[in-house]
């Protein structure tokens, strides 16, 4: 007892200590983490060099960015987010594998080629699509030289800084990937036999006539499987099941919870008031922005373009005039027509744009008035353009925007023009700065309409979505491990399966924002149920995780079900085998072998190695290369095809002129060749690399 006084305190911080280390080391295993490295940010390895999650977003985020400039969207769905990501982690492992070529090679990118590509006669096509004009698909000199003397001009820590030089980063490595794929395919060849071949295979004809019994004519209870059928077929069609990456399937069923009668009674009621308290504003525009859900543009808009229920009456109604609250596309809408004219069809107009960001809006107009006034003096406004505009585009032209209809420009421009006259000049405020707008001329009239559109979208009450998830937790709860399937059914429930599903998947057949859902997949075991109630859209979904496709070959447990048909179909395959060779015994002519099979003969002309189909049966690989290693007027043995199994006798072969021209054959190969190389290569340095993808954890 006396020890143990002595030494309780140092006995206590030991256990203590022990008890800790125990707890977090339970924690790392559990999260398949390390306790002497932070795993948090990786994203994956390549050749055990890592992926970071912060560098890989950054570039996800540059891409989606970039993407969103050129559609025109300001939201991406979740198909297109995921295809943002899956190109963007390409892009970088293929970097990351092409790197380390590169180094063995020791190629490299010099000062020289890296200013050539920039500023050279021949610029890279990167700095064409960034600085070009579109009209003349030459780099905009004017705009570039100002580019390169704000970038000199910039600080060390300006951003621009970094993103040119992020920028020419991209370029030195495409332009290592060609140099890279040159040297690779530089050694491709096609040979004078080989072009000869192919000629053969493109002109050579075959007519034979056949007799077929389809695989379909034997019932599937006469044909069952034995484990070794299953075993022969996965051992011969093994690299047909490798997968690059980690596939999961689960089941999973879905609560409605859609808005129902009381609230469509509700919302209609709630767009019923807006719709008085909307007939009685005066300040339409405050009013969309308020009580709108989807804030669009008040607009003059020609006829056409609106909504069929309201083109068929507002360009005959009076101002003032109110259409709804109507029900479409999942919301009741109130339109309100504000204005309508006759105007313009197009206008031929030419501009000066002045810089408000840089000296403000108040001294942009001035300047606008001051260059105005040198105009009316008998200044030229193709020269003011060009020594003003900051437009280098238009300016190039003498300012001149060319003829355009309305809605070809913002807003506020198109109003200020097309309510002008010809030879008016205009000053007109933009987000893009300050215009100085001379009207060339005016073609056409017709008549405009501004509508003001207001939509209340049809949602389910919060009474309504908390009752169905009430519904949908109760149902979770009830789950055991064989009972999903008992518990779906007494519910009246679909259960719907998501197969083979990849750790990045933005959405699922039936669910478009998936994401969550997926990435509770990625992290449990076969046979767990959802941890939670996901709620996407109006749908409560409650899943059960069926099936983990390990990346590299798959089993043949886990393919078993998918070569269930196939495999049936070589047992009935033999079936038909013998049933044609007994028809073949004794039998002379294909005429003979279609009697006694209680089949019928079918000819056919004019068929190609290089094009293997059946007119009225399929592609069938096997049977039109047998045709073609056969000889003449002499019965096949039966040959299991696509469809069924085929006997066939070859009538004649009718060889084509000699090739006239084998270097255009082997050049048109080349090409095939190389294109086909490109993509090949990169598939073939990836799967040689040891790539690991922990991307479903954080995506």
């Amino acid at each position: 007892m006396g020890f143990l006084r002595e030494r309780m305190g140092k006995i206590l911080a030991f256990f203590i200590g022990f008890a800790l280390l125990a707890f977090i080391a339970g924690e790392v295993v559990k999260s398949g983490g390390s306790m002497f490295r932070d795993d948090r940010n990786l994203l994956g390895e390549v050749n055990g060099e890592k992926v970071g999650y912060d560098e890989f977003n950054k570039k996800f985020e540059q891409n989606a960015n970039q993407f969103k400039q050129q559609s025109g969207q300001n939201n991406l769905t979740p198909q297109i987010t995921a295809y943002v990501q899956e190109t963007t982690w390409n892009n970088t492992i293929s970097l990351m594998i092409l790197k380390k070529e590169v180094d063995k090679l020791g190629l490299v990118v010099g000062d020289d080629e890296v200013n050539s590509m920039v500023n050279g006669n021949n610029p890279d096509p990167q700095i064409v699509q960034a600085f070009g004009n579109p009209q003349t698909g030459k780099v905009d000199v004017n705009r570039f030289n100002t580019f390169k003397a704000n970038l000199a001009a910039a600080k060390a820590d300006d951003p621009l800084r970094q993103q040119w030089a992020d920028f020419i980063e991209s370029l030195i490595g495409n332009k290592l990937n060609q140099k890279y794929v040159a040297l690779v395919t530089t050694g491709l060849y096609v040979n004078s036999l080989e072009a000869k071949e192919d000629y053969q295979a493109k002109n050579k004809l075959a007519n034979f006539k056949y007799v077929t019994l389809d695989y379909a004519s034997v019932p599937d209870s006469k044909a069952v499987p034995t484990d070794a059928d299953y075993q022969s077929y996965y051992d011969e069609h093994k690299n047909e099941f490798k997968t690059t990456q980690e596939l999961r399937t689960f089941d999973y069923v879905s609560f409605n919870a859609a808005p129902s009668k009381d609230d469509s009674a509700a919302v209609k009621t709630k767009a019923e008031k807006i719709a008085a308290d909307f007939k009685a504003s005066t300040n339409d525009s405050l009013f969309v922005q308020v009580n709108s859900e989807t804030k669009v543009p008040i607009t003059y808009l020609h006829k056409g373009r609106l909504d069929p229920k309201l083109d068929s009456v507002m360009f005959t109604a009076p101002n003032g005039f109110m259409v709804g609250p109507y029900l479409t596309a999942g919301s009741y809408k109130i339109a309100k027509l504000v204005d309508s004219h006759v105007e313009a069809d197009s206008v031929k107009a030419r501009h000066i744009l002045i810089d408000a960001n840089t000296i403000g809006v108040d001294k942009a107009k001035a300047k606008a008035d001051s260059i105005e006034k040198l105009i009316k003096g008998g200044k030229s406004f193709a020269e003011m353009a060009n020594m003003y505009s900051i437009d280098k585009q238009s300016a190039a032209k003498g300012g001149d925007l060319g003829t355009f209809a309305r809605g070809a420009m913002i807003p506020v421009f198109d109003d200020a023009v097309f309510s002008a006259k010809k030879g008016d000049v205009k000053i007109v405020v933009s987000q893009f700065g300050v215009h100085l707008v001379e009207i060339e001329d005016l073609k056409g009239s017709s008549k405009v309409v501004k509508v003001a559109l207001v939509d209340v979208p049809l949602k389910a009450s919060n009474a309504t979505q908390t009752a169905v998830y009430s519904k949908a937790q109760g149902f979770l709860g009830n789950l055991t491990k064989e009972n999903f399937e008992a518990e779906a059914k007494k519910e009246g429930l679909q259960i719907k399966t998501a197969a083979d599903v990849n750790g990045i998947a933005g959405s699922i057949q039936g669910v478009e924002s998936a994401r969550d859902i997926v990435k509770w997949a990625f992290g449990a075991e076969k046979g767990d149920f959802s941890d939670k109630v996901y709620i996407t859209g109006d749908q409560n979904i409650v899943a059960h995780l069926m099936e983990v496709k390990p990346a590299g070959i798959l089993s043949l447990d886990a393919v078993k079900k998918q070569i269930e048909p196939m495999v049936k179909n070589q047992v009935k395959g033999k079936i038909l085998s013998d049933k044609l060779q007994a028809a073949l015994n004794g039998s002379t002519t294909i005429d003979q072998v279609a009697q006694k099979a209680g089949a019928k003969v079918n000819p056919i002309q004019n068929i190609v190695f290089a094009n293997p189909v059946i007119p009225g049966s399929s592609t069938e690989y096997k049977v039109v290369g047998t045709v073609f290693g056969s000889q003449p007027n002499k019965l096949s043995k039966p040959v299991e095809g696509t469809q069924g199994v085929f006997v066939f006798s070859v009538d004649s072969f009718i060889n084509p002129a000699p090739l006239a021209n084998a270097v255009r054959e082997k050049d048109q190969l080349s090409q095939a060749l190389m294109q086909r190389s490109q993509s090949q290569i990169f598939d073939a340095l990836k799967d040689k690399a040891n790539v690991k993808d922990y991307r479903a954890k954080f995506l």
